[in-house]
């Protein structure tokens, strides 16, 4: 684990042993960067410099008392205050869940240095119709926005990043879920309700780099046919990947066939 001062804060973050392309990854609510390990040990970690900084309240980070860094702009001018202080060029952006949503917020500001986006679970959204309209009924979204967790609806939450009987264990979920700052995730809620995210929508029909998507069949959040009706014009390979036997958190539960699929999407760009 590494500190690195950016925006006037003290960013976590963890690396990988590689010494390739650059590869960001952002973590979802209520994770922390720990939640990318494998991927850093495994084949992928070695061949790329992988980067994962922890989110303001997550993880190793201190909690805020600003209330921008709680939402999603917030989140976004991390991310791309994070890369600034690397000084990374021809950078992979990769966003799991609320990380997909900064990612995809971050990219006009960080149009000059990114070749490529990766996102999984973070349907692109206009306003708070389409954000309904994203997700699936009767799923248990709504704890992630709660800023009062208990122990049971923490393995709840966590149950819900993964396809139905998974065998995936779910108590290194409960516990990062249960180490957040509980301001951020009433923040976020707050930030949402008021409709302080960008258009979603008009920026992946207007961007200009590759954005490979992908779903897993057993996700329990995300609606796929929402994600399948969207103009992306950039669109790795011209579809949504789809990964079966995998839920919300695909990395967790099909790891090599995340990293097989990151991989392709990175050897692909100019």
């Amino acid at each position: 684990m590494e500190m690195l001062e950016s925006t006037g804060r003290s960013i976590p973050s963890r690396r990988s042993k590689g010494h390739g392309r650059a590869v960001v990854l952002v973590h979802g609510n209520s994770a922390s960067s720990r939640t990318w390990q494998s991927l850093f040990d495994g084949p992928f970690g070695t061949r790329y410099r992988c980067l994962a900084p922890d989110l303001p309240g997550h993880g190793k980070a201190e909690p805020s008392a600003r209330q921008h860094d709680y939402s999603v702009p917030g989140l976004a001018a991390a991310v791309a205050g994070f890369v600034r202080a690397e000084e990374l060029r021809d950078v992979v952006l990769v966003g799991w869940s609320l990380g997909g949503h900064a990612v995809l917020e971050a990219a006009p500001m960080l149009h000059d240095v990114a070749a490529g986006y990766v996102v999984f679970r973070a349907p692109p959204v206009r306003d708070g119709s389409s954000f309904v309209e994203a997700h699936l009924p009767d799923s248990p979204i709504d704890i992630g926005f709660r800023k009062t967790i208990t122990l049971e609806e923490a393995h709840t939450f966590a149950a819900g990043f993964l396809a139905p009987d998974s065998a995936t264990p779910v108590e290194p979920l409960v516990r990062d879920i249960l180490a957040t700052d509980p301001a951020f995730r009433s923040g976020i809620a707050r930030s949402i309700a008021e409709g302080r995210f960008a258009d979603e929508v008009s920026l992946v029909e207007h961007l200009d780099r590759p954005l490979a998507v992908m779903h897993g069949d057993g996700e329990q959040f995300v609606n796929r046919a929402y994600l399948e009706a969207l103009t992306i014009p950039t669109l790795w390979r011209g579809a949504v990947q789809v990964v079966p036997d995998a839920g919300h958190a695909i990395h967790l539960e099909r790891p090599g066939v995340f990293a097989d699929l990151l991989d392709a999407f990175v050897r692909g760009l100019s």
